[in-house]
Parts: C-alpha cells; sequence; structure tokens
C-alpha cells in the first residue's frame, strides 16, 4: 500500500508513546483490536516514530482504516503499509485543518454541492471517529471514492 505521514504531536494517547516514539508495537496492536480489527497474523514493528505494518486484512478499506487507528495516536509520523489485499480504487487520505467540517471535507473532495456525502467519510473513518463533528486539526481521515 506505500507510506503515510502523520503529525506525530496529535492523536491518541496510548501507554508508552510520547512525542518522541510511538507506543510499543503490542500496545498499538491492541490500539487496532480495541477499534475491532482482527489483529490475528497482522505484524507491527516500531522503530522511533516509524510504523511498519504487515498482514492480510480482507479488503482494502480494512486496510486503511487499520493504517489510520495506528497512524492517529501520539508519536506515530509514518505508517508503512505492506498489506495483501484485493484491489479496488484507493481512497484518499485528508489531512484535517482548522475551520474543517466533515461537510466542507465532502465538498471540497466530491465536488460542489455533495457536502451531504459527508456521512461516507463519517462511515469511512469508524470506529475511529466516534461523532461527525469530533474531528480537530492534525487529523488524518480516509476520504472514500464514491460509487
Amino acid at each position: 500500500m506505500g507510506l503515510f505521514n502523520f503529525i506525530k504531536s496529535v492523536g491518541e494517547k496510548i501507554f508508552g508513546a510520547s512525542e518522541a516514539q510511538a507506543a510499543p508495537a503490542d500496545a498499538l496492536k491492541a490500539e487496532v483490536a480495541k477499534h475491532g480489527f482482527d489483529v490475528q497474523g497482522l505484524d507491527i514493528e516500531v522503530s522511533g516514530n516509524t510504523v511498519k505494518v504487515a498482514g492480510s486484512p480482507s479488503n482494502a478499506e480494512i486496510a486503511e482504516k487499520i493504517v489510520l487507528a495506528l497512524g492517529n495516536t501520539l508519536g506515530v509520523s509514518t505508517v508503512e503499509a505492506n498489506f495483501d489485499v484485493l484491489k479496488k480504487p484507493e481512497s484518499v487520505m485528508y489531512e484535517v485543518k482548522k475551520g474543517d467540517t466533515l461537510w466542507k471535507i465532502a465538498e471540497t473532495n466530491y465536488g460542489k454541492g455533495k457536502g451531504g456525502q459527508y456521512e461516507a467519510i463519517f462511515e469511512a473513518n469508524k470506529p475511529m471517529l466516534k461523532h461527525p463533528d469530533k474531528i480537530y486539526p492534525g487529523q488524518i481521515l480516509r476520504i472514500p471514492p464514491l460509487a
């Protein structure tokens, strides 16, 4: 899948993490599991603020959500994902800016008049997002292609 960049000073605070270093691999694996993803066969390595993850998620959507669950944690600046998944149109990763709403992000990515598609963005980022109004600057969101 490739390399994904995150802002290491924002995100979920996990025991053992700091702005200088990501949490240990076991703690990151527990974070992924906390969001309801199968961690069986998931290999996570941590080197400073870089996390390498490999495995065989059942589809590209789950693989992308695992990357987001890892990257949106304190101390992670890069996630290198090496997943074996079926190819389908990949989502766009978007960094939330000050003043953004999911409606505004939908209009930016899908076009004028398509702000109502914010629900697709919200659904694509569950369970990391609990409510459509609870996003913050620096957070990375998955913007799925429209059907």
